[in-house]
């Protein structure tokens, strides 16, 4: 028989006590909430027990004897009156906001929904379809961490599922599970390449949107949160939370690092005509943004149907309990914020310091984590690319468009360049925060490939099932001369060489790289620009043999070992003429320094420029030509050693003749040289 009592609201979700479980929930306007307890297969409903109230609109019960797995949900009473954005209605069992670990599918019907239509209250009961949330408790994570500084990081993001899915290697029990990545077969591929940290696509559990369930697709990128504490359940193998830990325990033995990515700018529960599952039945006036003349409209920041109020104290909390829990619990070591503007916004706008960065910095916990904005969203006001301080950094989109235009030979497009390889100093110096502040990519999971980059020149996502009008309109690609996939010789050749040309540029450039994952073997999606809903083999790596050999995989390799050995690439600081140490000229086609006219001249797509230390004697020649034509340079003289020494080109037949100043630079090709006083290498 089951003892109940008031309880302790202090801590949000079940927290199990020596002899039974303590609940608790935020719910300030319900006239009452009740904790349900289900049986060990989740069908039955067992019991339904009152909670008590306590100040400040908690609600707390203490229940006897009780275990840990033990499986429940709460149900609300109150008003239910839409135009006010009030939307209790006891008949919708509601997941914990805090749940740990739950029990059970979540199956699309009409009975999730509050209203049908809205104005007239759903008295059907969802709990069939509606995961229990269960009592877990893990111990907190205890294992040593990289801790990999800015400087030495580099990012590979990647799909839990995608990664590993088709990879023959890996135990098949552990393909596409967070255990894949763990995998040996797995990590000596990303060790082998230079990779120091991944960079996961969401693993918060979520749900694939209704309207994908009834064209046969589902949410594949995860960007659909229904709880912010639980790892997604495909991911596990024995549907154990604590192999995310495992995960993590061997991924940081290695040396390897995970940021993951985090959706607190919506959730699963969408707009007023969406399901209600647990944050819109127990508070969804103070968890979701709402016009404030018109409570029954939700504001759309995110395109989603809804928007998070991180203004609201608890809804923050929520929040920052969240990444606590993942960063001390969990083990991860930093998040990528998915439209982190919206996270930063009031009803003014965006603020850099609302007081969800604010609690983040002054966060014994958080603020020693590594934290990356996407800064914008489509909500006013809501590309603030460099407006977030110290210690955030973020994607930067603009380097990724600029690269881009430079290597499909846009006119005028030297300064932007120069700028962004220099590590974009316009965006970030001027509050105060310097090149590793920023995010260098050229293609992310949002996008084409890096393959399809050079492959197409319109987007194919008819498979959507959105009759091609989704995705980015303009992509600045090129198809090197046939849209879509060619055996032409000359067009592969092209095609891999123009891959090269955007590696060298990102990996020599100032700032953190990142790359998507199957870039390195030229993974295709077809052209489709917005995979999103494509659980299928257009985002699955398609792990072969002979792509292990592929020779864009030696070709990162031999990058990132130049760019770990020069200095300049871990330098925190931009570096400008006054300069002691470094400096960095940017020169025209006989080794001099560019004029003003250089720069704006019509035609020139070419871009040459020497990085120097003058403390370690080490220095740079680095050559980028768009032209489709080659290039007669003269080099100057190298600084310190007798030539230049070549090092490497995307151009397979490249020749260089160290006793001849004059080189020529192949169409389409990128080159780099080295100086350097013998044994000057950085490490």
């Amino acid at each position: 028989m089951l003892n109940s009592c008031r309880g302790s609201h202090t801590h949000l979700g079940s927290t199990k006590k020596d002899t039974g479980v303590n609940f608790a929930v935020y719910a300030p306007n319900a006239s009452q909430v009740y904790l349900c307890l289900f049986d060990t297969s989740g069908h039955s409903q067992t019991a339904m027990i009152d909670m008590f109230l306590h100040e400040g609109g908690s609600w707390s019960v203490f229940v006897e004897p009780l275990k840990e797995g033990a499986l429940y949900g709460f149900r609300v009473e109150g008003d239910y009156d839409p135009q006010a954005g009030r939307l209790f209605n006891v008949n919708k069992l509601l997941m914990d906001p805090y749940a740990k670990d739950f029990f059970g599918e979540f199956t699309w019907s009409e009975r999730h929904f509050c209203h049908m239509p809205v104005g007239t209250l759903s008295k059907l009961d969802n709990a069939i379809d509606m995961p229990k949330s269960k009592v877990t408790t893990l111990a907190k994570y205890t294992e040593k961490r990289p801790n990999h500084p800015w400087s030495k990081t580099v990012i590979y993001e990647c799909h839990v599922k995608g990664a590993t899915y088709k990879h023959p290697d890996i135990n098949p029990e552990f393909r596409g599970k967070f255990l894949g990545l763990a995998d040996p077969a797995f990590i000596s591929h990303i060790k082998r390449l230079g990779i120091t940290t991944l960079e996961l696509l969401p693993i918060h559990a979520f749900v694939s949107e209704q309207f994908l369930i009834t064209k046969g697709l589902r949410n594949y990128w995860g960007y659909n949160t229904l709880n912010f504490f639980t790892p997604h359940k495909s991911y596990l193998v024995n549907n154990d939370v604590s192999e995310f830990q495992r995960m993590m325990a061997t991924l940081h033995e290695v040396g390897i690092e995970v940021i993951i990515d985090v959706v607190f700018n919506h959730t699963a529960e969408a707009g007023i005509d969406g399901p209600t599952l647990s944050l819109k039945g127990l508070n969804n006036s103070g968890y979701y943004r709402h016009l404030p003349e018109e409570p029954s409209i939700y504001i759309n920041d995110t395109g989603c149907g809804n928007t998070l109020n991180i203004d609201d104290p608890k809804t923050l909390q929520l929040v920052l309990d969240s990444l606590r829990y993942w960063v001390e619990v969990m083990g991860v070591d930093g998040f990528r914020f998915d439209l982190a503007t919206i996270l930063a916004r009031t009803s003014h706008g965006f603020n850099a310091h609302h007081a969800f960065i604010n609690a983040i910095l002054q966060d014994p916990i958080l603020n020693k984590t590594k934290l990356i904005a996407e800064p914008w969203d489509i909500g006013p006001g809501g590309y603030q690319l460099g407006a977030f301080l110290s210690p955030w950094r973020e994607w930067n989109d603009k380097y990724r468009d600029t690269i881009r235009r430079f290597w499909r030979k846009d006119e005028e497009i030297l300064p932007e360049l120069a700028k962004r390889v220099h590590g974009s100093n316009d965006i970030f110096e001027h509050n105060k925060r310097g090149p590793l502040n920023s995010i260098n990519f050229i293609t992310s999971h949002d996008g084409y490939t890096l393959a399809d980059w050079v492959s197409y020149e319109t987007k194919h996502n008819l498979a959507n099932g959105e009759l091609n009008r989704d995705g980015h309109g303009e992509n600045y690609s090129f198809n090197c001369g046939k849209e879509g996939f060619s055996t032409d010789a000359d067009i592969v050749r092209l095609r891999l060489k123009m891959q090269k040309n955007a590696l060298v540029t990102l990996f020599l450039s100032k700032g953190v790289p990142m790359i998507a994952a199957g870039t390195e073997f030229s993974h295709s999606q077809g052209g489709n620009n917005n995979a999103y809903c494509q659980d299928n083999r257009t985002n699955w790596l398609a792990w072969k043999p002979s792509q292990q050999d592929h020779s864009l995989i030696y070709f990162i390799e031999e990058l990132l070992s130049i760019r770990k050995a020069f200095s300049v690439f871990q330098h925190g600081f931009y570096v400008h003429s006054d300069d002691s140490r470094f400096s960095v000229c940017w020169l025209d086609e006989n080794g001099q320094l560019m004029s003003e006219s250089d720069w704006h001249s019509e035609g020139r797509k070419w871009l040459l420029y020497s990085i120097k230390d003058r403390q370690l004697e080490q220095a740079l020649l680095i050559i980028f030509n768009a032209h489709d034509e080659s290039l007669e340079a003269t080099l100057p003289c190298a600084p310190f050693s007798e030539h230049w020494q070549f090092a490497l080109s995307s151009c397979d037949c490249a020749k260089y003749d160290s006793a001849d100043p004059m080189c020529t630079i192949s169409a389409q090709s990128s080159w780099v040289f080295t100086s350097l006083k013998e044994g000057n290498i950085h490490g």
